[in-house]
């Protein structure tokens, strides 16, 4: 998946996961967390750093139940999103500075085509198995425990 910054013309790939989650060509190993939504656990690699963000979970084959990729900003900014060399099916959560979320989106796999938040308060985009936020009935305006710090983000 890539992650765009529209108004400064950078195209930047995205995908994410970790340690359970087989890439083709791991490049770097990401810090882990785990993230409360409700009554309900995530475990997350941190996407916190620009090199990470790129690489998100960019020809990753397999992704856990419960896993995902937390993306994390160094401010509050509009995002996009695509799919480019990334496999996974997935759902996307754009969340503002205090964890709640703005809005949540189904991604296509391969798809190129940039989702972008209304949003220009994005400080943290969170991936998922696709369905994952339905199957657990996570909407918008509810709230992520456990994210850390969008400041210490590079």
């Amino acid at each position: 998946m890539r992650f765009l910054f529209p108004f400064f013309s950078l195209v930047i790939s995205s995908h994410f996961l970790f340690g359970s989650v087989a890439s083709a060509t791991p490049k770097q190993t990401l810090s882990r967390t785990s993230l409360s939504i409700g009554k309900y656990q995530l475990d997350v690699q941190l996407a916190s750093d620009e090199a990470a963000r790129e690489e998100g979970l960019m020809k990753r084959k397999t992704l856990g139940a419960n896993e995902g990729m937390l993306f994390i900003f160094p401010f509050p900014q509009r995002v996009a999103f695509w799919m480019k060399d990334t496999s996974l099916p997935l759902s996307i959560a754009y969340l503002n500075s205090s964890g709640r979320i703005v809005e949540m989106h189904d991604l296509e796999p391969f798809n190129e085509h940039s989702v972008l938040s209304s949003s220009p308060s994005i400080v943290y985009a969170l991936e998922t198995p696709r369905g994952w936020f339905a199957q657990h009935q996570v909407l918008p305006g509810d709230v992520i425990a456990g994210l850390p710090n969008f400041a210490a983000a590079k």
